[in-house]
């Protein structure tokens, strides 16, 4: 009876983080088919079945290198400390969501362990936190460079190549769901550190020994659940921000549109694979810190590079200003919500928190 009270009281603490991966997809998961779905290459039934697939085998694949970080800028260590920073950074992208903004998740969740590192009076690590922002600012820059260079490629290929438009179009939509495939599996293994990390030290679950002698680690079921999460988060509730993103700031062609979710996922990528940051290290190259990282940002940075390459005038700048109010707000309203949850957990609950 004991055993099975643990167990409950565990599955109400990871409730957040199920709502946390659901409102990640609802507002991050769904911009990587978002622009497709915007120009009507793909339906939306494609593109969440598709998306629902690659994010969870991201997850569990290669989900724990951006955790890391996380653990480094605040050790949440209790799961009712985890429940309360995972619900004030759900609570804070569900506000913004239901605003039709694309708000950054890991902003919100690094808004809420900052919380936890005031609330229980440990100093926050500066360092890693300055990593992040700059992690931060880079996302949607490096988004836009990749952005231009994609295009201005399939432009010159597009433009010496005397391809059929039928053909062309054909190429197009397959070129969306490859990349929307790989943009899937790299948002997987970044955000879910967003979903569930804070969850990683105080997880109730155990290693699992598999029949054929590989074994199915505690943080891998916690990113089985997350990756779930966010895929039912595409499902259901993701339509409002793929209107602004896909639409608001600039109108896509299929083509910019395949560009945006390739170049919006290699930055996803860069900043996710341990193996890309180990075969830097080894040669003494200076890597890409394993962080996660907003897809959102990065889809915003990209759609606003394929605007400079066609040196258009029609970038909504004043949805941007919306926009970057939005990113600037978040950790800050995150972390006004995680203390005063910490405090009714703790205060009112009689909940350990450190």
């Amino acid at each position: 009876m004991n055993t099975i009270n643990i167990s409950l009281l565990a599955m109400i603490f990871l409730s957040s983080g199920l709502f946390m991966g659901w409102s990640l997809g609802a507002n991050d998961a769904a911009n990587i088919f978002g622009t497709a779905v915007g120009t009507k290459m793909i339906k939306f039934s494609t593109a969440a079945a598709i998306c629902s697939v690659f994010v969870i085998i991201g997850a569990v694949v290669s989900g724990a290198g951006a955790s890391g970080t996380l653990g480094a800028l605040g050790a949440v260590n209790t799961m009712a400390a985890a429940f309360s920073v995972s619900l004030a950074a759900a609570i804070t992208v569900m506000g913004m969501t239901g605003s039709g903004l694309p708000v950054s998740t890991s902003q919100a969740v690094v808004g809420a362990i900052i919380g936890w590192n005031l609330y229980v009076k440990i100093p926050t690590d500066i360092s890693v936190l300055k990593k992040i922002v700059i992690t931060w600012v880079a996302t949607p820059i490096l988004a836009a460079v990749f952005s231009v260079m994609i295009y201005l490629i399939v432009k010159a290929v597009v433009d010496n190549t005397k391809i059929h438009i039928l053909k062309l179009y054909k190429i197009t939509r397959i070129a969306l769901l490859i990349s929307g495939a790989f943009g899937a599996y790299s948002l997987g293994a970044n955000n879910i550190a967003n979903v569930m990390g804070v969850f990683v030290k105080a997880s109730p679950f155990k290693d699992l020994q598999l029949s054929n002698g590989a074994v199915f680690s505690g943080t891998q079921q916690l990113f089985l659940l997350g990756g779930i999460a966010i895929s039912i988060g595409v499902i259901t509730y993701s339509k409002k921000v793929i209107m602004t993103v896909g639409s608001s700031i600039f109108k896509l062609s299929p083509i910019s549109a395949c560009v945006v979710v390739f170049a919006s996922s290699a930055v996803l990528f860069l900043f996710s694979s341990a193996s890309l940051y180990e075969w830097l290290v080894s040669r003494n190259l200076p890597p890409f810190p394993l962080i996660p990282v907003s897809q959102s940002q990065a889809v915003v940075g990209a759609i606003i590079g394929i605007g400079i390459a066609k040196k258009s005038n029609n970038i909504n700048y004043k949805q941007l200003g919306v926009i970057g109010i939005g990113w600037v707000l978040t950790p800050v309203i995150s972390l006004l919500i995680s203390i005063l949850i910490l405090f009714i957990v703790n205060s009112v609950f009689g909940q350990a928190v450190i």
